[in-house]
């Protein structure tokens, strides 16, 4: 299977097609991660196309467009440290890794972890940092972050994250109820907070002592 071609077209077609993902730093990381390889071998199939996928534990791969428009909205210059709330199956951990300086993510699953670390060292990345826990805590001890990314929908932005923000930095999350959210970015400017509301979207619930209960 011509996995480079699909790729391609997944790009020209669901990303650049539809018009508003328009960042030549995010379309060329999704040209180059080979998103087939963050499924299993009989989904490899499908791993391009524009839906999201089943990766075990209860969680997906997102729909491509989804990833990319999450990233973009981070609008990350390469200089970025970024917390991920949500490792799954690594995928979106590696386009960012082509995007910022330093990628650090949480994942509450450990079988998810290890096989995200392991498919991203596989591939040769060298600037992301793991951690199996209660991503709606963040990540203290290596905060300030410059931006920082929830895969899973929240009912409101936990405050933790909020708090683990740089000035300057943006989170970009979907918030709303356990079946439909709003994908929302929030930007800290001088210890206020900023909101823009992106578009609607539906996400695996995000569980953690500042969300969900399991």
């Amino acid at each position: 299977m011509d996995f480079d071609a699909l790729r391609k077209n997944m790009v020209e077609v669901q990303l650049v097609g539809r018009g508003d993902i328009t960042d030549k730093k995010v379309i060329e990381a999704f040209l180059k991660v080979p998103r087939h390889r963050f499924v299993s071998e009989k989904l490899q199939k499908d791993a391009y196309g524009d839906y999201p996928l089943p990766i075990g534990s209860g969680q997906t791969i997102s729909q491509p467009y989804m990833v990319a428009l999450m990233t973009q909205c981070l609008q990350l210059n390469g200089s970025e440290k970024v917390l991920e709330i949500g490792t799954g199956s690594g995928y979106q951990t590696a386009i960012l890794a082509e995007l910022a300086n330093q990628v650090y993510t949480i994942e509450r699953h450990p079988d998810l972890s290890k096989s995200a670390e392991n498919i991203t060292k596989e591939l040769g990345y060298k600037n992301i940092y793991f951690k199996v826990g209660d991503g709606t805590l963040g990540w203290h001890e290596k905060s300030p972050f410059d931006a920082i990314i929830v895969t899973a929908g929240a009912p409101d932005a936990p405050k933790y994250l909020l708090e683990q923000l740089a000035d300057g930095g943006r989170l970009v999350i979907p918030v709303g109820s356990e079946f439909t959210q709003r994908l929302m970015v929030y930007e800290k400017i001088k210890d206020e907070i900023k909101t823009n509301q992106v578009c609607a979207c539906t996400f695996v619930k995000l569980i953690g002592k500042a969300a969900w209960k399991e």
